[in-house]
C-alpha cells in the first residue's frame, strides 16, 4: 500500500555525500514498513540530479549508475504519465502556487491520491500546506 508522494529532495538526501539528515532517516525509516509514489519525471529529476553531482565532482563518476540501482530497489511506485486533465491541473498548481512543473507534478500527484507528501524543496512544502495535502515527516 502505498503512503506517500516521495520528492527527489528527500531521495537525493539518502545517496548523496553531505545531504544526508535526521528528517530523511525518518523518511526512510516509515519507507521501511510502506511504499512511496512517485510521478513519472522523478527517475528524470533523479538521473540528473545524479549527473550533475558527478559533474561536478561532488560523487564520483562511476557511481551514479550505483546510486541509482540503490534508489530503484527501494519500494516505490511509479505512477504513469500524466493524462491530460492530470497535466492540467499540474499546470494550474505550478501558475497558482509559482511552482516548476516538476515540483507540482509532485503535488497534484499527493493531492489526487489524498497522500502526505515528503520533500525537502521549501516552495513545495509551502504549497501543500496552502492546499490542505500534509507533509512528512
Amino acid at each position: 500500500m502505498t503512503s506517500f508522494v516521495l520528492d527527489s529532495s528527500v531521495a537525493l538526501a539518502w545517496v548523496l555525500p553531505d545531504e544526508s539528515n535526521a528528517d530523511a532517516d525518518i523518511v526512510m525509516s516509515r519507507l521501511t514498513q510502506t511504499r512511496a509514489m512517485v510521478p513519472a519525471l522523478w527517475s528524470l529529476e533523479i538521473g540528473n540530479a545524479l549527473l550533475t553531482a558527478s559533474r561536478r565532482t561532488q560523487i564520483e563518476a562511476g557511481k551514479v549508475r550505483d546510486l541509482l540501482s540503490v534508489l530503484y530497489s527501494l519500494p516505490i511506485d511509479f505512477e504513469g504519465a500524466p493524462d491530460r486533465e492530470a497535466l492540467l491541473r499540474t499546470l494550474m498548481l505550478a501558475e497558482q502556487r509559482e511552482l516548476t512543473m516538476y515540483d507540482a507534478s509532485h503535488l497534484e500527484l499527493a493531492t489526487r491520491r489524498k497522500l502526505p507528501i515528503a520533500t525537502f524543496d521549501s516552495r513545495l512544502r509551502a504549497a501543500a500546506c496552502a492546499v490542505g495535502v500534509d507533509l512528512l515527516p
